[in-house]
């Protein structure tokens, strides 16, 4: 049996802290512990309990979730940040994921779309929506810099070591498909998949699957019309 999966929330309102204890704690797989109500005690906290998965609200008093959720990805690079957001997607969570946070989840999200969201966090198959996809890069792509409109030398290109295969892994994940639907658009097995996202993380230096969406984006690889719709 393998271990659950550790958890920090971190939210100034203890209320919602409570709500999501509740739901997570009734979850054979996962136990909460910890919480925290500013970003200063997210990151001693962090750095006490080694959780697999921190919660981050973004507005907070004194340490914004941002400010921690960068702390937290650098001296923990282990730990997973999924950011606590409203339903618009403010430009704080995406400065959260410019941080280094692995994901979004909506406040008003469903139990069964929380739960979900943490597993694929813990597992690295933090795939994320379509219309997220687009937003997400809309607004962090431009705050790293364009892409050059003259093609990198292949020395220059960090896809360069990439085989064919892993090559193809990394397109479908730009296009936000999770390990399931890559497998099913190959015809290779959903393990095939995981073992070539890791290779394909490893050679490329990202940290998950959302700054490789990024990556293939700044590198021209894709772009929105190559995105699936959400219908």
């Amino acid at each position: 049996m393998t271990d659950p999966i550790s958890l920090l929330l971190v939210d100034d309102q203890q209320l919602i802290r409570l709500g999501f204890r509740m739901v997570l704690e009734a979850e054979a797989d996962m136990v909460v512990v910890g919480e925290a109500a500013d970003g200063h005690a997210a990151i001693a906290q962090t750095a006490a309990l080694r959780p697999d998965v921190v919660l981050m609200d973004i507005r907070m008093p004194g340490l914004d979730g941002i400010a921690a959720t960068e702390a937290i990805v650098r001296e923990h690079p282990q730990t997973r940040v999924l950011v606590l957001t409203t339903f618009d997607l403010d430009e704080y969570a995406f400065g959260a994921i410019r941080a280094g946070a692995s994901g979004f989840l909506l406040k008003d999200a469903q139990r069964h779309e929380m739960i979900s969201a943490i597993r694929a966090i813990h597992r690295g198959d933090a795939a994320l929506a379509p219309r997220i996809t687009r937003m997400l890069l809309e607004h962090v792509t431009p705050g790293w810099g364009a892409v050059s409109a003259e093609p990198a030398p292949v020395v220059d290109d960090p896809t360069a070591e990439l085989t064919d295969r892993e090559r193809d892994v990394f397109l479908e994940i730009a296009r936000g498909l999770t390990n399931a639907e890559i497998a099913q658009e190959l015809f290779v097995s959903e393990s095939t998949v995981k073992t070539h996202v890791g290779r394909v993380l490893a050679k490329l230096g990202a940290r998950d699957r959302i700054h490789l969406v990024i990556l293939a984006h700044r590198l021209g690889l894709v772009d929105d019309r190559s995105l699936p719709s959400d219908s």
